[in-house]
């Protein structure tokens, strides 16, 4: 994915916030959208499909979490990268994000070089699963890493990115205790520095949208998670 392709949506209600960090993300070739609101922020990534979307949480008229709920429902828009850029930094504010369906959580504030570096890690991971295009198919359950779906007896259940990549590195090697450094890793990136409690998330996210019969299919074919 070239640079000069890479859609990135800037979602903040501070022009301070929008102009600095826009700046530094057009110096790296980056195509850069901004939005004031999170109501704006759903209409300017349906019109324009983004890679990555970085939002504050706090804002008028649709606040971030709302807004990325709102993106994630939306069929055009289930690769999107999300990752909130706040001020927030209490633990429930982060598990919160998450569960409205964020990649990734930042706080503020951060100095241009680091969220640059962030960046760049998050969209390298979209470069490489794009190139990885294999179908699992495991206790029954189709995975399509190409497509982000998962088909259970002809019914597909639709996952925010970040919860597919888990769940496909999990079923992808049967038997395999993963160490949490480890899937933080292939998963996250090692440049990108998320909570501790970020795997807990999306597991039980996981066990709550694919439901416990599935999970434990995936289990009976070998699963073993390391806490």
């Amino acid at each position: 994915m070239k640079k000069k392709h890479t859609k990135i949506l800037l979602v903040d209600d501070e022009p301070d916030i929008l102009e600095i960090v826009g700046y530094n993300l057009t110096q790296e070739g980056y195509q850069i959208f901004t939005a004031a609101n999170g109501k704006e922020a759903v209409a300017k990534a349906k019109k324009e499909l983004p890679d990555l979307i970085i939002m504050d949480v706090m804002m008028p008229e649709m606040d971030g979490m709302e807004a990325c709920e709102n993106i994630r429902k939306i069929p055009e828009l289930s690769n999107v990268i999300i990752t909130f850029l706040t001020a927030r930094s209490e633990d429930y504010s982060q598990v919160a994000g998450f569960d409205a369906g964020a990649d990734d959580y930042i706080t503020k504030p951060i100095k241009p070089k680091l969220l640059v570096s962030k960046v760049k890690a998050l969209l390298r991971r979209l470069k490489e699963s794009e190139q990885d295009s294999e179908t699992l198919n495991v206790g029954g359950i189709e995975i399509n890493r190409e497509e982000y779906k998962i088909v259970k007896d002809n019914i597909e259940i639709s996952l925010p990115r970040k919860e597919f990549e888990l769940f496909y590195l999990l079923a992808s090697k049967p038997g395999k205790v993963f160490k949490r450094d480890e899937i933080l890793d292939k998963v996250w990136g090692n440049e990108v520095v998320v909570g501790g409690r970020t795997i807990d998330v999306h597991i039980r996210k996981l066990r709550e949208k694919i439901g416990e019969d599935l999970f434990k299919t995936i289990k009976g074919v070998g699963y073993k998670f390391e806490v």
